[in-house]
């Protein structure tokens, strides 16, 4: 993984929506769909994810254009926190 890292550029400038799945006693409704919380650049939107307690985390996640090999277009929650500590890295 440290010559992916090394290799990767990851644009914490591009565009990324924060979205939010309804839940029912702190677990995702796969009955509803997910909606926009915030906008703005990736590295916004990570902050904002890593604003929220931990304990609710796993109902977020962050949508952006793919940057393979290391950011997807649908970011779960291990994702995002993930890409906090390689954006604390560099």
């Amino acid at each position: 993984m440290g010559d992916v890292v090394a290799d990767s550029k990851v644009d914490f400038g591009a565009r990324a929506a924060l979205y939010k799945w309804p839940s029912l006693a702190n677990q995702r409704r796969p009955d509803r769909e997910s909606y926009q919380v915030s906008e703005g650049t990736l590295d916004e939107c990570i902050s904002a994810f890593m604003d929220k307690p931990a304990a609710t985390r796993h109902l977020y996640e962050i949508r952006t254009a793919a940057q393979p090999p290391l950011v997807t277009d649908i970011l779960s929650p291990e994702h995002v926190i993930e890409l906090s500590r390689l954006r604390e890295f560099l």
